[in-house]
């Protein structure tokens, strides 16, 4: 997401909050203000010093919050944990049919295709797990090579990846020693229109590169491969600590601070991927970067609603079907 986008969804989270109008904008303002004074940190830095910086968790702790806010998040991270860990993924996604370890079916948002839907199933995905294990690193493949695949299945996920396959693979390296791999789809850029056609070959590969390059640790087994169906895919682990913020409970100063530390992650990824003093000069030191986005950020939060209300009317006019799931 870029700057623009992501200070739009502040002005429109505000809102969503309930928060004033003002409050709304000086969130956005915060956000962006972070992003132009990092990347002007970022510009002054040596270049390893740069590739090497991380926004670690004692870090995030020290954010301007209150106790009560600081507890939850906390708790939050212990509890992304808890759920990441086999012990806890396991139980809930496998069954046991006899002695072999299955996915449970689960659907609509877990099911084990058909021999149409997944004609790799023939060979036990055989091709596509030699393709995949040669994107990986060499220490990795060691590692890797200590699997078997026991199970694939189709998985529904999140927004950001409707109408694309993913899957999960179940590995196993021994009793009760599962590994889960996500496998999503990727596809051409939404940028190749306008700044070329891609340097890679794999849209998967494309977006490996892209994460192993902005993100300071990526998953181990971040690789890509092609499908059976012809597809372009990347693999990560299935869960690895993730967090996802509850926005509900959040006032005016959480909203604020947590923009704060997601403009200094975007500043950080574009300057390992990017000339942080050319961005930073862009930029200048002073507000006037700031009150232009933000100003836009505003008009963003306008169209959002518009948008919105114009999707509620076509639905209730029936212009999109839409079917209420209880």
């Amino acid at each position: 997401m870029g700057r623009e986008a992501a200070d739009g969804e502040r002005c429109h989270r505000g809102r969503h909050l309930g928060l004033t109008e003002t409050e709304s904008a000086r969130a956005a303002e915060a956000t962006v203000r972070s992003y132009r004074e990092h990347m002007a940190d970022y510009s002054s830095m040596r270049a390893l010093d740069v590739w090497y910086d991380t926004i670690s968790l004692d870090r995030i702790l020290k954010l301007e919050i209150d106790a009560e806010a600081r507890e939850r998040l906390q708790g939050r991270v212990e509890q992304a944990k808890e759920r990441s860990s086999p012990e806890f993924v396991f139980p809930k996604l496998v069954e046991h049919h006899g002695a072999a370890p299955r996915i449970k079916d689960s659907p609509p948002l877990i099911f084990h295709p058909s021999a149409e839907q997944a004609p790799g199933m023939a060979t036990g995905f055989r091709e596509q797990l030699e393709l995949y294990r040669k994107s990986l690193p060499e220490h990795v493949r060691v590692l890797f090579d200590r699997y078997r695949l026991c199970d694939m299945a189709v998985k529904v996920v999140g927004i950001g990846s409707v109408g694309t396959y993913c899957g999960i693979g179940l590995f196993i390296a021994g009793d009760h020693d599962p590994l889960f791999l996500q496998i999503k789809e990727a596809r051409p850029s939404v940028l190749e229109p306008y700044a070329g056609k891609s340097l890679h070959a794999n849209c998967g590969e494309r977006v490996v590169a892209g994460q192993r390059l902005m993100q300071s640790a990526s998953d181990i087994f971040l690789g890509w491969v092609r499908t059976a169906r012809g597809h372009d895919a990347y693999l990560r682990q299935l869960r690895d600590v993730k967090i996802s913020p509850v926005v509900e409970d959040w006032d005016a100063t959480v909203l604020r601070e947590y923009g704060k530390l997601c403009a200094w992650a975007l500043a950080k990824a574009h300057a390992r991927s990017g000339d942080a003093a050319m961005i930073a000069g862009y930029m200048g030191s002073s507000a006037t970067f700031d009150d232009a986005i933000c100003e836009f950020a505003v008009e963003y939060a306008d169209q959002t609603q518009r948008d919105y209300r114009a999707f509620v009317k076509a639905v209730r006019e029936g212009r999109i079907p839409a079917i209420a799931e209880a």
